[in-house]
């Protein structure tokens, strides 16, 4: 159970990294990427990143979020200079790939069938 300032905590970062994926990382190849939903510990130390990344293949969008894992520290400081006033330590960021939208694809295609 989250409490009220995990919660405000949590939309603040999915609302500045999705404008930061958004301005700032330059994706190749028509890929587009949705921060789905943030989850931040009790202790406000590590934040779970879902990562949604829309695109040609599959291949591609798993290579999209090692990439981000690989820039986490450049993303995680373009973080902290906008929410450096809101929060006072900025939470390690870790990034998954949220394959809900093909879970949810997958059981459509049971249905019909």
């Amino acid at each position: 159970m989250e409490t009220k300032r995990q919660q405000k905590i949590s939309k603040l970062i999915q609302k500045e990294l999705s404008e930061i994926f958004q301005r700032e990382i330059k994706t190749q190849g028509g890929i587009m990427i949705t921060v789905t939903k943030v989850n931040v510990t009790s202790d406000m130390s590590y934040a779970r990143v879902y990562l949604s990344v829309f695109g040609p293949d599959r291949e591609a969008k798993t290579n999209v979020v090692k990439e981000v894992n690989a820039m986490n520290k450049n993303i995680r400081r373009m973080l902290g200079d906008r929410i450096r006033f809101q929060i006072r330590v900025i939470p390690e960021l870790q990034f998954f790939e949220d394959d809900s939208l093909d879970y949810i694809e997958n059981i459509d295609n049971l249905l019909k069938s």
